[in-house]
């Protein structure tokens, strides 16, 4: 394997775990903001809606999630949380 090869792979493990971790507390962020809706909880439901829709554009300005997915999904989040009034 040439120089530049094992580089781009060294590259490659290190993007993929980075992005893999922040997709990772974007779901745990959406799942704790359903779980407050569920209960019917407003207050949490929009503290969590907060922290989730901060995070949902971080990833996305960083290129890890691609903008009409975080769109759709920021859509729908908002739709559940006005439901709940």
């Amino acid at each position: 394997m040439k120089r530049s090869a094992k580089k781009r792979d060294a590259q490659s493990k290190v993007r993929r775990m980075r992005n893999r971790e922040a997709k990772s507390e974007v779901r745990t962020a959406v799942k704790k903001f359903d779980a407050a809706c569920a209960a019917g909880d407003k207050a949490t439901a929009e503290s969590e809606l907060k922290n989730s829709l901060k995070l949902l554009d971080s990833i996305t300005s960083k290129g890890i999630m691609h903008r009409n997915a975080t769109g759709r999904k920021k859509s729908r989040m908002q739709l559940k949380f006005n439901k709940l009034a």
